[in-house]
């Protein structure tokens, strides 16, 4: 969990409609367990608001998978536990490492221990899973050979097809073979056409951020680490479509 618990505004969801909606959504029962049994473990701060304006930041007491019940700690003398107690629906946002969680607790309640008091409710169905974009990196798969067209900067007329490695809504990493001509670090490269799939493609500038031998472990080529420059608005929203698919089909095959 970040030391700077920060942008806890809830998402607006109205916004998500059809397959929007189901990029982010997660509602598989044993992914959506997991994620909110890693809350628990790692005693995760989780901000909790009503529409009203009424909010609490606790952390989550207890997980019952078997009886679909989640406990929140709560101290029930504070007003805005009160408050939240007594709301038909309050939103839950946190954060597991760069990604922000988001769901609903309807009708949560207020119990009462011997020495402790929680606000309870039923598990979620669903939750929604935002990306922290400017963090996310995906690995681009090995069938399709997603890859950069350019021109060599250096090399007038030698065009070039170099694989893309991985990719994130900052830059990506490309793969340079042995037998091409070498790249500098601060090279500026225009006019790259990214094709990462059938549906994925637009046109960027790169900066060459930083040139490493090697690649999987192995000492044959060279892998070229760029960040994208001023790239434009529909590039932009075709690249996090595409990384938010990509995310979403490496967690499936996670559970498959």
């Amino acid at each position: 969990m970040p030391t700077d618990f920060q942008h806890t505004e809830p998402a607006s969801l109205q916004q998500l409609t059809g397959n929007a909606a189901d990029e982010f959504a997660v509602r598989h029962p044993v992914e959506l367990v997991a994620l909110l049994r890693k809350l628990l473990d790692e005693s995760v701060r989780v901000h909790l608001s009503t529409a009203e304006g009424d909010s609490y930041t606790t952390t989550v007491w207890a997980l019952d998978a078997a009886q679909r019940r989640l406990s929140f700690s709560a101290e029930a003398s504070q007003p805005s536990v009160q408050a939240l107690a007594g709301a038909s629906t309050v939103c839950a946002v946190t954060y597991l490492d760069s990604v922000k969680l988001q769901f609903e607790l309807e009708h949560p309640v207020l119990v009462h221990g011997h020495r402790a008091s929680a606000l309870q409710c039923s598990l979620p169905s669903q939750l929604y899973r935002f990306q922290r974009r400017e963090h996310f990196r995906v690995r681009t798969p090995g069938s399709g050979a997603p890859v950069a067209r350019l021109v060599h900067p250096h090399k007038s007329g030698l065009a070039l097809a170099l694989r893309v490695l991985d990719v994130s809504i900052g830059g990506c990493a490309l793969a340079l073979p042995q037998q091409v001509p070498p790249l500098t670090a601060g090279s500026l490269l225009t006019a790259v056409r990214i094709e990462l799939d059938a549906d994925a493609r637009f046109d960027a500038t790169l900066r060459l951020q930083h040139v490493s031998s090697g690649m999987n472990g192995q000492g044959r080529g060279v892998r070229l680490g760029c960040a994208f420059v001023k790239l434009e608005g529909a590039a932009q929203r075709t690249l996090q479509r595409y990384i938010d698919q990509t995310q979403k089909r490496q967690r499936q095959f996670a559970l498959a």
